[in-house]
């Protein structure tokens, strides 16, 4: 799943999340910083091109943006591994919560942000990943997520809450069926939720991915509509959060 559009890493950055050892990768702005910081998760595979296109596009606005490591080691994984480690995952919320959280403590300590001051974005298996970050009631200013799986095993609460949530979605993603839509608007409303949703009618899962259409899976398909699209109602949806001041 990893683009190669841009497949050039950026600055090592070890951390830790228990006794794992994470390898993250730290973009700072380009030019003077606005005095934010992004949060990025990678693909299901591992950090590849298409998170790395992604954490410098935000760098180039001035966001202080860092990838980070779910698998550990900087890990790209192939064939079986990668459904085994997201059965794994599903399985075990508070060690994928606990990931998440690894790397948003390790942004806020190099970039000297605190959360509010942080949004997350993820990709796919990231883009699930970014939302359990806000289900689990971290204080980051807002999150997006693309094309990743809307069902929780831990749905938020309208006690915990706290991020602003985007989720941008294909309409023909077979990972993410109306079903699964209808019960993540359900989950939404009931903890009171500021969010929106986006659904790109003829996209299909991993639609940002320039070079999923070389794996040849029929689930799968670049639209560059909806890429662009979905971009730049990101931005703008991050720029309005750290306007507000509720954040609610």
């Amino acid at each position: 799943m990893c683009d190669p559009r841009s497949g050039q890493a950026g600055q090592l950055h070890v951390y830790n999340d228990g006794d794992v050892t994470l390898h993250g990768e730290i973009y700072p702005p380009i030019g003077a910083g606005n005095g934010r910081a992004a949060l990025i998760v990678h693909e299901a595979d591992g950090i590849g091109g298409n998170v790395r296109h992604h954490a410098r596009k935000l760098a180039e606005l001035g966001y202080f943006a860092f990838v980070a490591d779910m698998h550990g080691g900087g890990a790209v994984l192939e064939g079986e591994a990668i459904p085994e480690a997201l059965k794994r995952f599903r399985a075990e919320p508070d060690r994928l919560r606990s990931r998440v959280q690894a790397a948003l403590a390790a942004l806020s300590d190099i970039s000297g942000l605190e959360p509010e001051d942080i949004v997350g974005l993820g990709y796919c298996f990231g883009g699930f990943c970014v939302l359990e970050l806000a289900r689990s009631g971290v204080p980051v200013r807002a999150v997006a997520s693309f094309h990743g799986l809307l069902n929780t095993s831990r749905p938020a609460s309208r006690d915990t809450l706290k991020a602003r949530i985007a989720v941008f979605t294909g309409g023909l993603d077979p990972l993410v069926p109306p079903d699964h839509i209808a019960a993540f608007q359900a989950e939404m409303a009931l903890a009171a939720a500021d969010w929106q949703l986006s659904i790109y009618g003829r996209a299909l899962h991993s639609f940002t991915n320039s070079s999923v259409d070389a794996l040849g899976d029929p689930t799968m398909g670049y639209h560059a509509e909806a890429d662009e699209s979905s971009w730049a109602a990101m931005l703008r949806f991050f720029d309005i959060s750290f306007k507000r001041s509720d954040r609610g």
